[in-house]
């Protein structure tokens, strides 16, 4: 056999050996798709489906697929009827988990089957029985004001639309207290600090809030978060313990969060956020500013929040309460405000039955001698945006001024 013989042969041996992978590939992905799509049909065939996030678990409900919804995205989201007598949803991802293969339950998580969350028919009502004296009786009605509000709103925003996630994400932010039944949504810049040191008071970490260090709050991971619990664990606390979030005037908090983390000496936001702003935004940028990222402008900072391109990604001090605690796919039974923070936060407190003597704490967190931003403050800092940037900073906390029914800023 000569030489030429010899390639020709190794060259068909070689299409063949493509050939043959091409098709094994076809093949394996056909399998895999095969399987997913008999996985999905076994969920639609279940006897049971979720109730809604939120949800009391005594409570029992039944309810048929909103307009423009199908019923196979229906059955993923749970609706059906639940009675309420079992837990579901630990019952069905532990069956959908037992029928992965090996390499399903490595590459594919059996929340992606959960993605639709719908609303429940209505808010239910507050367990006001820990609750003592009369002086509660306005902070109270403010706070049915709100959470009606806020359902009303979600049922109109949410009529015709089906919003997906993954329920580990959609809990990423939440907080737990086991002692009292307490879950609390972290919105950074709307008293989170103070809130945390509050529920280790709670769980019984610390005697007094006022003896913990800003360093113990952010980086003692002393307090669990939901998504560290297994999905039964998520799930049924999500039913059964008091839900929180406390929000703030997107604009003011916004401000706030530049002030805290660029106006001031930050290991942290100068390199990784303030490097990257000016590189982008600031034209002829000396070197030290470069190197260090330190003195980033407020009309730099809106530049890079409003760039559909960003340098560096989001960050949670920023991110608009939407997408940090999903108040229309979680049911949250108390909407407290830092507008009104104390007499909220004081009022929450007693509705969870916390000891008498704890009392939010009043102090400020960090730079207590900066003045605190107010709207007036706001107003400063808005000067330096032209008409159109405001517009667009507006637009951007759309969601969160309409839910949480904040009046819209003069822009």
């Amino acid at each position: 056999m000569n030489l030429r013989q010899v390639f020709v042969s190794l060259l068909m041996f070689g299409v063949a050996g493509l050939l043959l992978f091409m098709y094994l590939q076809a093949w394996i992905e056909e399998q895999h798709t095969e399987s997913g799509e008999k996985l999905q049909q076994q969920i639609i065939n279940q006897d049971f489906t979720l109730p809604p996030l939120g949800m009391p678990r005594r409570a029992a409900w039944s309810r048929s697929a909103p307009p423009g919804i199908s019923k196979r995205e229906m059955a993923v989201s749970g609706g059906r009827h639940w009675t309420g007598k079992a837990d579901p949803f630990g019952v069905m991802a532990a069956s959908l988990v037992s029928q992965l293969s090996d390499q399903q339950k490595k590459n594919e998580s059996p929340l992606s089957w959960f993605g639709g969350v719908y609303l429940p028919p209505a808010p239910h009502p507050l367990n006001k029985t820990l609750v003592k004296g009369g002086k509660w009786k306005d902070v109270d009605s403010t706070q049915e004001k709100r959470r009606s509000f806020l359902h009303d709103f979600c049922k109109k925003y949410n009529s015709r639309k089906q919003l997906r996630t993954h329920l580990v994400h959609l809990v990423s932010r939440i907080y737990v207290e086991d002692r009292h039944k307490v879950l609390y949504c972290e919105v950074p810049k709307a008293g989170c600090s103070n809130w945390k040191r509050v529920l280790m008071v709670l769980n019984g970490l610390a005697a007094s809030a006022h003896n913990i260090s800003h360093d113990d709050v952010h980086y003692g991971k002393h307090l669990r978060k939901l998504d560290s619990y297994d999905l039964k664990g998520i799930y049924t606390r999500l039913n059964t313990y008091t839900k929180t979030i406390f929000v703030r005037d997107p604009m003011e908090r916004l401000v706030s969060a530049f002030r805290d983390k660029f106006e001031h000496a930050n290991s942290y936001y100068h390199p990784v956020f303030g490097k990257a702003i000016i590189k982008k935004y600031r034209h002829n940028a000396n070197e030290e500013a470069l190197k260090t990222g330190s003195g980033v402008k407020f009309k730099e900072f809106i530049q890079y929040l409003l760039d559909s391109h960003r340098p560096v990604g989001m960050d949670i001090h920023w991110e608009q309460v939407s997408k940090l605690c999903y108040p229309c796919l979680i049911n949250y039974d108390f909407i407290g405000k830092f507008e009104t923070l104390e007499e909220d936060a004081n009022y929450f407190l007693q509705l969870v039955g916390a000891p008498a003597e704890l009392k939010f704490p009043k102090f400020k967190d960090r730079h207590s001698s900066d003045e605190r931003t107010s709207a007036e403050v706001v107003r400063q800092y808005l000067k330096e945006l032209s008409k159109e940037e405001r517009q667009l900073t507006y637009d951007f906390y759309y969601l969160d001024y309409l839910m949480f029914n904040y009046t819209s800023p003069i822009v």
